[in-house]
């Protein structure tokens, strides 16, 4: 995919795919995938390559950033005992048990081979298990363990894929020795992941324009990652870090202008990105198959066979991580006791993605000399698709249950009344402090302006209260949004007649629709 028609011809087809899924309620990178798979038999269509750089540099980054961005600090330091032993235990202890499966299976690929792909296929992948757990109303605690979760594994997994890569080409490889390089990793990625979220926190209360405050953000994750690399730390640890710290950090550092267009562009740029690498994935399917010299009952069975242990290692460490870890007084105290379809839906939600697809390409070519090393033969091109029939494979048997599972668990969580009862109680004393804040200042200012803005505040705190309300019937603020968006339509069209009668420049129409548009657009906030 080289030409600039070939990329928006991409672009446009995962748009269109991922409508379709929304509108079938479908998982999106599912259709996405099937849809690229299907296009590779098209005669003529462009052949996709995915390099190992592209996604770990160019599609990556942004999309940790942005998951690091919205995730809540204070409930993932709450949840970090049970992120760190999925992010890291799990992930370590699936690496090896995958691997000397896969090496039984197939003895003629060598054992540090075999923990490579074991290391590939590790990590869970939170686009399409948070789409879905926040879809179906999973509680807030296993959806922050699901986000947090992919949020770090990356890291471990990446890590793990660089020993066993060094190990295929003679280098000692052990439980200890990757111990000690992803925690040496992960501590320079820390490192320089709080050197960048302070220099970038400096720079944004810096600058005054919103768009420049776009460019930052859009910037910082590549910056961040770029410079990771090049002092071999973990760039994923880094980059989570800067999203982390920025994200609870933002209403102290940008203007509400910065912050709503923020959230526009990096919601665009994240749905393109994520629609994008699916589409790519299914586009090479038909390549990597074409090129395996593995016989298809073998490569059926291989497959079948990584696909069971990883289901099967989640559940079993899931159930001793989640009910042995209590039998501790200070994990009993801390944390409540989930029924135990609390870890049955998490075990169910390991879905594979990005990580994946980024950790296969990074595998090398037998017999290419790197570092003056010769690497040995092995099957990489089974290895490769391995790896992407089990995001398939997860996405579609995972991925189109898990909403059906947890609804017949009875793993939901209602907290409509509970967050409406918090948010009436916090605004009540905002509007006290908003009111206090006149009071202080309104010395001077006319008596109409004074009231105005003191309906204004009560009008907000009655909006709160009334979330609590009979929901069968249209409460005073849903009547008021109802109308004045009427109201706003009719004005919207005298300026358009105005303005195609040459009666108002184009300017004025601009602005006034502006206004207008803000204002609907608050309007349809507050009613979400």
């Amino acid at each position: 995919m080289e030409s600039i028609v070939d990329t928006v011809v991409l672009v446009a087809i995962s748009v269109v795919g991922a409508a379709l899924a929304r509108r079938l309620g479908f998982v999106a990178p599912l259709v996405l995938l099937v849809a690229g798979l299907g296009l590779s038999y098209v005669p003529g269509f462009p052949e996709a390559h995915l390099s190992a750089e592209l996604v770990l540099i160019g599609i990556l980054p942004p999309l940790l950033y942005v998951a690091a961005l919205q995730t809540s600090v204070p409930a993932f330091r709450h949840s970090l005992r049970p992120i760190l032993l999925l992010a890291v235990g799990l992930v370590m202890v699936t690496a090896f048990v995958i691997g000397f499966a896969v090496h039984w299976l197939v003895p003629q690929a060598p054992l540090a081979a075999c923990v490579a792909l074991g290391a590939i296929v590790a990590p869970p992948d939170a686009v399409s298990a948070t789409a879905i757990a926040r879809r179906v109303g999973l509680p807030r605690r296993v959806v922050t363990i699901l986000e947090g979760e992919s949020l770090l594994n990356d890291a471990t997994a990446l890590v793990m894929v660089r020993v066993a890569t060094g190990a295929l080409m003679g280098t000692a490889i052990g439980f200890l020795d990757i111990t000690k390089e992803v925690a040496l990793k992960a501590g320079g990625g820390l490192v320089i992941g709080m050197i960048a979220a302070v220099a970038a926190a400096r720079l944004h209360r810096w600058i005054e324009d919103s768009l420049l405050d776009d460019a930052v953000s859009l910037l910082t994750p590549f910056v961040v990652v770029i410079v990771a690399e090049k002092l071999h730390t973990s760039s994923v640890v880094a980059v989570v870090i800067t999203g982390l710290y920025l994200g609870h950090r933002i209403p102290y550092l940008l203007s509400a202008t910065s912050r709503l267009q923020m959230e526009a562009v990096w919601r665009l740029t994240t749905f393109l990105l994520e629609g994008v690498v699916f589409l790519l994935v299914g586009l090479q399917l038909r390549v990597i198959v074409e090129s395996i010299e593995t016989g298809l009952s073998k490569t059926v069975q291989v497959t079948s066979l990584i696909f069971g242990v990883l289901v099967l290692i989640r559940f079993l460490w899931m159930y001793p991580a989640t009910y042995l870890a209590r039998l501790i007084p200070r994990v009993r105290t801390r944390e409540e006791r989930p029924p135990i379809a609390v870890p049955t839906v998490i075990s169910w939600a390991g879905m594979r993605g990005v990580v994946t697809l980024a950790a296969a390409q990074t595998l090398p070519e037998p017999g290419a000399v790197i570092g003056g090393r010769l690497v040995p033969d092995y099957p990489r091109e089974l290895f490769v698709f391995i790896a992407f029939a089990i995001i398939v494979l997860t996405l579609l048997v995972q991925g189109t249950t898990l909403p059906a599972l947890a609804m017949r668990l009875g793993v939901r969580e209602d907290t409509t009344s509970e967050d409406a009862l918090a948010e009436a109680g916090v605004q009540h004393a905002a509007s006290r402090a908003a009111l206090e804040a006149l009071d202080s200042h309104a010395g001077g200012a006319p008596a109409s302006v004074v009231d105005r803005l003191r309906g204004l505040v009560e009008s907000r705190s009655n909006n709160a209260w009334e979330r609590l309300g009979n929901q069968q019937q249209e409460t005073p603020s849903a009547a008021y949004g109802r109308l004045r968006r009427e109201m706003i339509r009719a004005e919207r069209h005298v300026f358009k007649i105005a303005r195609n009668e040459g009666r108002i420049p184009e300017e004025v129409l601009v602005r006034a629709q502006r206004e207008l548009d803000l204002e609907e657009s608050q309007l349809r906030r507050s009613e979400e």
